[in-house]
Order: C-alpha cells, then structure tokens, then sequence
C-alpha cells in the first residue's frame, strides 16, 4: 500500500505559536490542501496523518482540545469525499525522550505495526517544518517540505513553496 504521510498543522490546517492554540475553537484549512488531498488519493495514496501535538504534554491544550479540532477536520474531510486511513499524534514535551516526536520514527513504525500492507519504499512525508523533512531522511523516502528543505542534499527530498505544488512531484 503507497501512504502520504501529512503532517497536520501548517500543512493541512493553519498553525499558531503555541500559546494561541488555546483559544482555537475551529481549524481553518490552508488554501489548496483540500484539493491536493483529493489528487493525492486519486493517484493511488492513502492519506495518514503524522503530527507532534507536544502542546498537550506542555500545557498550552487539553487532550479534548486536541481530538475536537482533530474530529472537525476528519468531519470536513468526509464532507469533501476525502477518505482517511488514520491519524497518528504525539502528545509528549519536546524534552520528554520519547521515540514518536518527530524527526523520530515512532509514529511511522506504530503505522506500519497497524497497517503492515505499507510498502514505505513507495511512500512519502510532507510537512511544513525541518522535523518532517528529517523524518522522511531518517526513513529514506521521499520527502516534501513546505518552505523548507533547500539545505538538505538528498535527491528524495524536495521543496515546495506551497502544498499546492504537490501534485508535480507525484
């Protein structure tokens, strides 16, 4: 089975500085992600979110917080005919150790432990930050990020100046 493996804030929906998630009610989705979502699937994907929630852990958002933006956008997605296979979050503090915080490879590994189908050789990570282009060089797949990326070498990671440039490189 071929993933796109999305990371979720600033890639899917909007992200903030971590102090004003607390007064987010609604997620507001970035320009275009919806779309490159549809034609993601269309050629051939499932869709599995990978996203550090460490804003649980630190204090800035309650686990309900978290899973009522979660469940309004799984909501709008299944309004829009988009199908998602999964959604993996890590919830600890960035100097918690854990082995899911992205660029570690938790999450992916708990993803190929529920879905073994996974043929990650044919998979790719996109997201917004340095961690999600690192975890992507850390699995050796292909890699997106968005606005970031240029510095590294690797010829399977690219950059995107927004998600709507996705379709191109798939």
């Amino acid at each position: 089975m071929k993933v796109a493996f999305f990371d979720r804030d600033g890639t899917i929906i909007e992200d903030y500085p971590d102090h004003e998630w607390t007064g987010i009610e609604h997620p507001i989705f970035i320009e275009g992600s919806i779309n490159v979502l549809k034609e993601v699937i269309r050629k051939g994907y499932k869709i599995i979110i990978i996203t550090n929630q460490y804003i649980i852990n630190e204090g800035y958002i309650t686990i309900d917080q978290y899973h009522d933006i979660n469940n309004q956008m799984i909501n709008e997605f299944k309004k829009q005919g988009i199908e998602l296979l999964d959604v993996f979050y890590c919830p600890h503090g960035k100097n918690e150790g854990c082995t899911c915080i992205k660029p570690e490879i938790g999450m992916i590994m708990k993803a190929i432990d529920k879905y073994p189908e996974i043929k990650l050789r044919e998979c790719f990570m996109i997201g917004d930050s340095t961690v999600d282009v690192e975890l992507a060089i850390n699995l050796g797949i292909k890699g997106f990020g968005i606005g970031v990326g240029s510095n590294y070498k690797q010829k399977n990671i690219h950059q995107l100046n927004t998600i709507k440039d996705l379709p191109f490189y798939i």
